[in-house]
């Protein structure tokens, strides 16, 4: 694991910023830190093209002391429109290599430790993706959950455009990034906290406000539920779901911090993309009004 400076800065967190719309690239134009000490977390979801994830990522990176980045669905996309056509792990591995250039940290890097305001506690990005097991009432299997949603018309894009090269399907991926994962976070310290940094809720409580709940088989995996109770989790942040909120479970701090596409931030009364603070948590709306923009 890596480490900051005692004492200072703020653990800030956003996702889902999608770029590829000029309005959401103006938000991330006009990110800046509270402090020099700031980290900033990026919960998946920067853009579909390799060339629109890398500027992202590298103007965040040369803002904030620390960049980490957990991948969404849509970076791991093969758009037609990118000119990077790598399908599955080979694509996340050129990801992978990017951030390395940025300076970005991934969850292939070793965890750092925020020994900031609200620290000490190891923050740890995560891909892990989803096996379709937040299936729809009534649905027992991944193929009647298919079905059901293919008769609401509600059929999340990666079917399409999210390969699971070279294993045989995005749930066995998933598998796999679980497997790995669940390994890693039980060789950390048993005396520090966490902040668990992934794209899809780790629980599927945050998906039961979805106006379109068969879209929940693309958010996750029931393998992770207990995760924030094994591996002493502060905050799991996520994103995804683009409902930027708090909730509470069984004691534990689940923060959604996605900017979401234009038409729906435009609806809100709060101004767009706000980065939210993970640690110190509680910070004052005058705060926050501070932090994220000037």
């Amino acid at each position: 694991m890596t480490s900051t400076a005692e004492g200072a800065g703020q653990l800030w967190a956003v996702s889902d910023l999608h770029i590829g719309y000029p309005e959401n690239r103006a938000l991330v134009e006009a990110m800046r830190p509270s402090s020099d000490e700031d980290w900033l977390l990026v919960a998946g979801d920067v853009a579909e093209t390799v060339a629109d994830i890398r500027w992202a990522l590298g103007t965040l990176a040369g803002r904030f002391r620390r960049v980490v980045w957990a991948p969404g669905n849509h970076e791991l996309w093969t758009h037609p429109r990118d000119s990077v056509t790598l399908r599955g792990t080979a694509r996340y591995e050129h990801l992978v290599g990017v951030c390395r250039e940025l300076g970005v940290t991934t969850p292939e890097d070793p965890y750092p430790v925020w020994y900031g305001p609200g620290g000490p506690a190891v923050v740890a990005p995560l891909f892990l993706l989803y096996d379709y097991s937040f299936l729809p009432a009534g649905c027992a299997t991944k193929d009647e959950g298919l079905a059901y949603a293919h008769g609401t018309g509600i059929v999340c894009t990666d079917e399409h455009l999210l390969h699971p090269d070279p294993y045989p399907t995005r749930e066995d991926w998933c598998r796999a990034r679980v497997a790995a994962t669940e390994a890693r976070l039980a060789a950390l310290p048993e005396d520090l906290p966490t902040v668990l940094v992934n794209h899809y809720p780790l629980d599927r409580h945050p998906t039961e406000v979805l106006w379109h709940p068969e879209f929940a088989m693309w958010c996750g995996t029931r393998l992770t539920a207990d995760w924030h109770r094994r591996f002493r989790v502060d905050t799991m942040v996520y994103g995804h779901l683009h409902i930027p909120r708090t909730t509470w479970h069984e004691g534990v701090r689940f923060e959604e911090v996605s900017v979401g596409y234009p038409r729906e931030w435009r609806r809100r009364s709060a101004p767009p993309g706000r980065l939210r603070a993970v640690l110190p948590y509680g910070k004052t709306g005058e705060d926050l009004r501070k932090g994220g923009f000037r």
